[in-house]
């Protein structure tokens, strides 16, 4: 039995049940989450423990831990405040913000792709150097010159690190500030949200140590045979070229967009909770976050499934795709967007129910979306919410 600490609303007691039974039956080491509703905390738990030794120290609201791909989705928000107020039209193309992007087949990209996965640079060819992936002038370089794996706009493979760079250098470009600073002046600081790209060494206590995920090498993952088979498909690029330790300090100092944030659940529920309740953007910004912008059966990159809007991920339903394939998902509602991160943590608002959720947590789980541990959670958030049924591949009622 793990201690729990915090606050539940009793509408959301399932909720807090929820969360307990992730410690009792699920592996859950450490974990905090945090909901909100019409901008009022009615969830905020904390429980288990910073490593998995039996003598360390409690996992409290405050631990941070790195939030992996839950960034992009606080990178998607803070790029749609510059495009509520003018600064970014998403329909131009990528080069008139960013000129040396135009090359190597990428001439026709426009700011849409970039968000949408579509822009056709998932990953590098050539191998890049560890040091280089804290190098964000390195980076942004690396993306601009990289000839494009398809064409713009015709297909769709999920940019698992690069997305920082691509989105990050035109906010940067426009702005004139690091993409830190940016999450920093657009999201952090106006909602109160204990999250940062680019960690201060101070805070450096606060950390809480991933706790990787050991597959099954017996029985491995659609994506993991297609990896160990093929060491230059795009799957594998993305993965592992560079690939970064996320227990390392210079990755946490480093503003790595693409999943390098750290934060709690309090810091992801707080960073969407202003465009739960429609206060961070205007209402056709907010409707346009919400909108699917690019679908299809199999992403070039996860070879599942992938639903995603400009910047997040919607939701995403793979659980009656053939045996033998990966089943991963996300069942949100209809009207939810945000973004899962490695291991499964999450972070999302549904403005149709003025909500936002944050959870986060240090041992990684199986699966590239969300596992068991958080979909319960965000199973027992809708179900708090009087939803009945996710049998159509969202929650409705």
């Amino acid at each position: 039995m793990s201690t729990i600490t915090g606050t539940v609303h009793p509408r959301f007691s399932a909720v807090q049940e929820a969360f307990a039974r992730n410690f009792d039956l699920h592996g859950e080491v450490g974990a905090s989450l945090c909901v909100t509703l019409d901008g009022e905390v009615v969830v905020d738990l904390a429980g288990g423990t910073v490593t998995a030794e039996p003598d360390a120290a409690p996992f409290g609201p405050d631990t941070l831990v790195v939030v992996f791909s839950c960034t992009k989705g606080l990178c998607a928000l803070a790029f749609h405040r510059l495009v509520d107020r003018g600064l970014i039209d998403l329909d131009a193309p990528v080069a008139t913000y960013w000129p040396e992007f135009a090359t190597a087949g990428k001439e026709s990209a426009t700011v849409r792709m970039l968000l949408n996965h579509t822009v056709g640079v998932p990953a590098w060819r050539d191998p890049v150097p560890r040091e280089e992936l804290y190098d964000f002038d390195a980076m942004a370089a690396r993306c601009a010159a990289e000839p494009a794996f398809w064409e713009p706009g015709t297909r769709q493979g999920y940019h698992m690190i690069s997305f920082g760079w691509l989105v990050g250098e035109v906010m940067r470009r426009v702005t004139g500030d690091s993409l830190g600073e940016i999450l920093r002046r657009e999201i952090a600081e106006p909602a109160g949200a204990d999250i940062f790209l680019g960690l201060p060494e101070a805070e450096e206590v606060r950390v809480s140590p991933v706790i990787h995920f050991v597959p099954d090498a017996a029985n491995p993952s659609a994506m993991t045979r297609v990896i160990r088979d093929d060491r230059n498909s795009i799957p594998a690029l993305a993965l592992l070229n560079p690939g970064f330790n996320p227990n390392r300090r210079e990755a946490h100092a480093a503003e790595i967009g693409g999943g390098g944030a750290l934060g709690t659940g309090r810091g992801l529920a707080h960073a969407y909770r202003p465009f739960a309740t429609g206060t961070a953007v205007s209402a056709d910004t907010l409707a346009r976050m919400g909108r699917v912008s690019a679908a299809t059966m199999r992403d070039a990159t996860l070879g599942i499934g992938t639903t995603f809007g400009l910047g997040f991920m919607t939701t995403i339903d793979n659980r009656r795709r053939p045996d033998g394939e990966d089943r991963d998902s996300v069942i949100l509602s209809p009207t939810a967007f945000g973004h899962v991160g490695a291991g499964g943590s999450i972070g999302f608002a549904d403005p149709a129910e003025r909500l936002s959720v944050g959870y986060a947590m240090n041992r990684h789980g199986n699966g590239i979306l969300l596992n068991e541990r958080g979909q319960s959670l965000v199973d027992a958030i809708y179900r708090s919410l009087g939803y009945r049924s996710d049998g159509s591949g969202a929650w409705v009622r």
